[in-house]
């Protein structure tokens, strides 16, 4: 049984750093693309970032780049998303997901498991 397991939300100040994790069990994820996706109240869920596991590859979302980094931890299955200089519109529940897939999708349908969400809230 795959589990996604997300955790580091919390509040945080504008221009502010958090750093969430995804600590991934139930089977070698060496095929599969780990995602990022967020989603505010009364929005769609949106792509964030990913990271194929193996190789390493990444992909952001134009809102995010050069403010947020993607990355991961072999040793400990477990993936990161650094965020820095975060801004109110940052706010939504984030997803963690993970997928079977040879580049980093950025569409929540090539996504199989999902975490329940961590919630990050950004003040002005």
């Amino acid at each position: 049984q795959v589990q996604l397991v997300e955790s580091g939300g919390g509040l945080v100040q504008a221009g502010g750093s958090l750093r969430l994790s995804c600590a991934a069990s139930g089977r070698t994820f060496s095929t599969y693309a780990v995602g990022w996706f967020r989603q505010a109240p009364g929005k769609d869920r949106e792509f964030v970032a990913a990271i194929r596991w193996s190789g390493g590859d990444t992909n952001y979302a134009d809102s995010v780049k050069g403010r947020f980094t993607i990355s991961r931890d072999n040793a400990k299955n477990t993936v990161y998303l650094q965020m820095n200089s975060v801004r109110p519109e940052d706010t939504a529940v984030y997803y963690c997901a993970a997928g079977q897939a040879m580049g980093v999708p950025t569409s929540v349908w090539r996504y199989t498991y999902w975490g329940q969400g961590t919630q990050v809230t950004v003040s002005s």
